[in-house]
This record gives C-alpha cells, sequence and structure tokens, in this order.
C-alpha cells in the first residue's frame, strides 16, 4: 500500500488518524507534495498553497476576509486564473459568491504539521543546504515533527534528529588509534526522534535562566555568543529542570555526531562521507593548535550533515550517562550504567586534538565545574 512519507503507515490511514491530507485530491499526501515533489508551502503550514487559494485564502493567513475580497475586487473582470476561483475564465460574480460562501476561518487554518506546545517552529522541511545527507532527510521527513524550533523556555535553537542503527565504538583516525573504552564497536538503534541543541548552549542562554554566569571566558566582547563552561553536571540539573529539557544519551550524542558518517570525523565541506584525516580537523573544530587556548564563538566552524555545530572542539559536552564499559550485544535506546562515580562527557575541547573524534570519550566528576566542559541540551518530541 502507497507510504510516500515513509512512517510505515498506509497513506490512507494517515489521513483518517488525521496525520495527513490529500487536499487536492490528486493521490499524494500533501506532505509528500510539499517535501517530496516541491509544491510550494509559502506559509509553512504543511498543506499546498493551492489548496488555500482555491477557497480564496489569498493571503496564507487561514482565513478568509476583507483582505482577500480586495485582492479579488483588484482583478474584477479579468481572467486572472488566480483569482478566478470558479474557473470558469472572468473574475466576476460567482467568484465574489464562492469567497463569501467561505468567509472566516479556513479548513486549513490550524495547517496540517505536527505542533510541539515547548516550541515554536523556525522551518518545518529539513533545508537540503544544512541537512546535506538525504536519507537523513527522508527520515526527518518521516517522523512528521518540525525539523528546525527554538524552545520556548530556553530560546534555544534545536534541530530534529531522526530514529536509526549504527555502529557505536571506535573510529580510528590516521594519527590517533581508539582507546580500550571505546571498544566493542557495538549495534545500536535509536527508535525515537529527538530533538537537540544546533550549538553548544551559551553563556547567554545560561545567564538569561540562572541569573549568573560562572564561565572562565567570560568578559570578552562575544562572550554572550561563546559555550558556557565551569558548570558542573549536578548543576546543570538546575538548567534542565527549569527548562524541561535534558542532556542526551551517550548514544544519542554519538549518532547525531556521526550524521551517516562511518568515519572518526564527521561530514565537512569537500568531505560528504566523514574523513579520517586529522590534518581537516580543523574545518569543523577548534581544538590545541587553532584555538589560541580559548572557547569561541558557537557556529563559526562547518555543520555536519544534520546541520549541528560545535560537536567537537570548543567544549566537551557532558551526555546524561554514567562512564562504564561497553556491551558487545546489540542494544536500543541504551542509556549507559544504572550507576557510576563520573559522567561521560563527549567531544574533546579547545585545548586538545586526540578527543575529537567520534567515539572518542571520557569520564568526569558530576560535581566539580571544568573551564573546558560545558554541554548541548536534548528534548523528546
Amino acid at each position: 500500500m502507497p507510504d510516500c512519507n515513509q512512517n510505515q503507515v498506509p497513506d490512507t490511514c494517515d489521513i483518517v488518524e488525521g496525520l495527513d491530507d490529500d487536499c487536492d485530491a490528486n493521490g499524494t499526501l500533501d506532505r509528500c507534495d510539499i517535501f517530496l515533489n516541491g509544491v510550494t508551502d509559502d506559509n509553512q503550514n504543511c498543506t499546498p498553497d493551492s489548496c488555500e487559494y482555491a477557497v480564496g485564502d489569498f493571503g496564507l493567513d487561514g482565513a478568509i476576509g476583507g483582505d482577500d475580497l480586495a485582492f479579488l475586487l483588484s482583478l474584477w473582470g479579468t481572467d486572472d486564473a488566480f483569482a478566478d476561483l470558479s474557473n470558469d475564465g472572468v473574475v466576476d460574480g460567482p467568484d465574489i459568491a464562492m469567497l463569501l460562501s467561505s468567509w472566516g476561518e479556513t479548513p486549513y487554518a490550524s495547517g496540517n504539521c505536527a505542533v510541539l506546545p515547548w516550541a515554536t517552529t523556525l522551518t518545518y522541511a529539513p533545508d537540503p543546504a544544512v541537512v546535506t545527507n538525504a536519507t537523513l532527510r527522508s527520515a526527518i521527513i518521516a517522523t512528521c515533527f518540525p525539523w528546525r524550533v527554538r524552545d520556548n523556555s530556553s530560546q534555544i535553537e534545536m534541530l530534529l534528529v531522526p530514529p536509526g542503527t549504527f555502529n557505536m565504538g571506535c573510529s580510528a583516525s590516521n594519527q590517533y588509534g581508539c582507546g580500550s573504552s571505546e571498544n566493542p564497536v557495538h549495534q545500536v538503534t535509536l527508535t525515537n526522534a529527538y530533538y537537540t541543541g544546533r550549538y553548544e548552549v551559551t553563556q547567554a542562554q545560561w545567564q538569561a535562566r540562572m541569573g549568573s554566569n560562572p564561565s572562565y571566558f567570560q568578559g570578552y566582547a562575544d562572550s554572550p555568543s561563546r559555550p558556557v563552561e565551569q558548570v558542573s553536571w549536578n548543576t546543570i540539573q538546575n538548567f534542565l529542570s527549569a527548562t524541561g529539557l535534558r542532556l542526551p544519551t551517550e548514544a544519542e550524542w554519538e549518532f547525531a555526531y556521526r550524521a551517516g558518517t562511518t568515519t572518526a570525523f564527521h561530514s565537512m565541506p569537500g568531505y560528504p562521507s566523514g574523513a579520517n584525516d586529522d590534518n581537516q580537523i580543523g574545518i569543523i573544530a577548534w581544538h590545541g593548535t587553532n584555538s589560541d587556548s580559548r572557547t569561541h564563538v558557537i557556529g563559526g566552524m562547518a555543520a555536519n550533515a544534520l546541520g549541528l555545530h560545535d560537536l567537537c572542539g570548543n567544549v566537551w559536552e557532558y551526555v546524561n550517562d554514567w562512564d562504564g564499559l561497553y556491551l558487545p550485544a546489540a542494544q536500543v535506546n541504551p542509556t549507559g550504567p544504572l550507576s557510576g562515580t563520573a559522567v561521560v562527557m563527549r567531544g574533546g575541547c579547545w585545548s586538545d586534538a586526540f578527543y575529537l573524534r567520534s567515539s572518542s570519550h571520557g569520564g568526569y566528576s558530576t560535581n566539580l565545574p571544568e573551564y573546558r566542559v560545558g554541554f548541548r541540551v536534548a528534548r523528546t518530541p
């Protein structure tokens, strides 16, 4: 049975369950018309604009009113196909009658998009110039969730990471081998989509919520846009409680870093499949050679194939897992050991190069702040 949005549900069931529609009765779900076939949706409500125009909502604002009537009257007597709602070749009385019969809120007022009560949608469909991996774009579309949002409680921009399966663990670079803690390599399946910060949490975002700035690298003109650091894992829990956000699991973090690659370093300009060459790391990371021994403004380096920046370098990022040994068996939605003495941090920082690889990780105390360590947030839709 047809399943054009690849969500493992037949298209006819999507319509019955209110997950999608076919407003123009062309045999293709609206979402697929827009996301896959390039049908215009200027107001990003997941309904083809043509369906809204057809009932007289020329302003695409979800209601037929005076602005639409004025537009139609401005074309009175012409053969303008756009305003000719009756399709009789001229804009005249029947068109006004049709417009007035639909006066008020349209059937498409609320659109056909999933709405997140905790976030504002910035861009519903993934931008191919940002999410450069076509498989990931299709997987994002299949979730039916908006791709780029802003968390209302913290004003943090977040991107959707789709479900998927990958091999977690050792990916050596040309210069650095794997540590014992990166083995054994094991298959991990993440069954749920989740949002993660497009960037590391900044000093300004922390201060706006917590009322103070503990960072070592504060006081510079661009400090508000640098990542917050010198925050312990325990202190971060207060920020998370105040915002409703969470830390990613270690598996979620590595899956997001890799973004479909299997190499030591994620994709970058000139290396769409990732790279193992340590000489290329300066394209995506502030590290020991290029950082001038300090943090830098978020987003200054090239993103990965999901559009995420600074996953390596700048500051280490805490995740939610206790530090412990990997197991060889395949896992589904792993959350790490049940207890421990240290928590995992990922991605390396401005002072080193060894820990920038996709599989590198370290453990650190939950209650000691460190000026090389910050964090990135996550949230389940």
